[in-house]
This record gives C-alpha cells, sequence and structure tokens, in this order.
C-alpha cells in the first residue's frame, strides 16, 4: 500500500490540505514545554528582578500572540479563528527554570495543535530574550503536544 502525503499534491508539490468537506467541531489542544537555567537566573525571574521588565507577564503575552500567529509562521498551517488560548508558567526549582503549559481551542474544521505547540515554544524563546543578558545557557526543551480533542480522530492523550 502507497501512502499518500496529505500535503503534498499528485505532482509531489506542497500544498494546503482541503477541509472544505470536513464538519466544525469544538477542538482544544495542549503542549507543554520547559526551559532550564541557572538558579540565579530562575530566581531573578520568579522576583521580577530582570532589567527587561516582568519575564513571566511579557512571556505569557508573546505565547498568546504566537497562537494566532501560528498560520503566519508555518507555511501550510490554515488559518483559524481561536475561540481561546492559556499560557500557564510555573517556576520550578528542580530544574531550575520554568514550565510553560499552553492550550488553544477553536470550533473549525482543522486542529489547534500548531497553535499550542507555536505558543508554548514563543514564550520560552521570550524567557530567553529577556534573560540572556544574565544566563546565556538557557536551554529550551520538551516541547511536546500534550492532548488534543476534536474532530474525526477523537481524543489522543500522551502517555
Amino acid at each position: 500500500m502507497t501512502h499518500r502525503f496529505s500535503h503534498l499534491d499528485p505532482l509531489g508539490r506542497a500544498r494546503m490540505v482541503d477541509v472544505t468537506v470536513k464538519e466544525p467541531t469544538h477542538r482544544r489542544a495542549i503542549a507543554r514545554a520547559r526551559i532550564n537555567m541557572l538558579a540565579e537566573t530562575a530566581s531573578a525571574v520568579a522576583r521580577g528582578a530582570i532589567g527587561k521588565g516582568d519575564v513571566l507577564a511579557v512571556a505569557r503575552v508573546a505565547g498568546i500572540q504566537a497562537a494566532k500567529r501560528a498560520p503566519d509562521l508555518i507555511p501550510l498551517c490554515h488559518p483559524i479563528v481561536l475561540t481561546n488560548a492559556t499560557v500557564d508558567l510555573e517556576m520550578d526549582t528542580s530544574l531550575p527554570g520554568v514550565r510553560v503549559t499552553a492550550s488553544a481551542s477553536t470550533v473549525a474544521k482543522t486542529g489547534v495543535e500548531m497553535e499550542a505547540l507555536t505558543a508554548a515554544a514563543v514564550t520560552l524563546l521570550t524567557i530567553y530574550d529577556m534573560a540572556k543578558a544574565l544566563d546565556r545557557r538557557m536551554e529550551i526543551s520538551s516541547v511536546r503536544l500534550l492532548e488534543k480533542r476534536g474532530g474525526k480522530s477523537g481524543v489522543w492523550k500522551r502517555d
């Protein structure tokens, strides 16, 4: 059996998947990621003692904005209307660093996994940008989808 790639036309050229005939459903995706940093950097972030401002507040807004802009960054991603986007940040002394959980929701013909993943990644890139003067060894990792709901495939959860 030959597998046909959904983002390629019969001639092998990139294309956006046609979702015209799909029914809109409520869809939600949750992504998670983390950034490791020196304990001193994490402490400064938590205290709001970074010269560029409130790192966590700015990063949260950046992540929400990124969810709304995912189709501008990912070439074949469908533009959809988000009904919600959230970014939750947690200082984690065991890393040390910050964990982010981002979610995106919509009622649409296609999912919101890319929006949630983009939100998580951009949130941490913003933290890196704002704290890099203190710690250039920060490391972003474990950007992953935790859960998706909706559409034909229903619910998927990471084990």
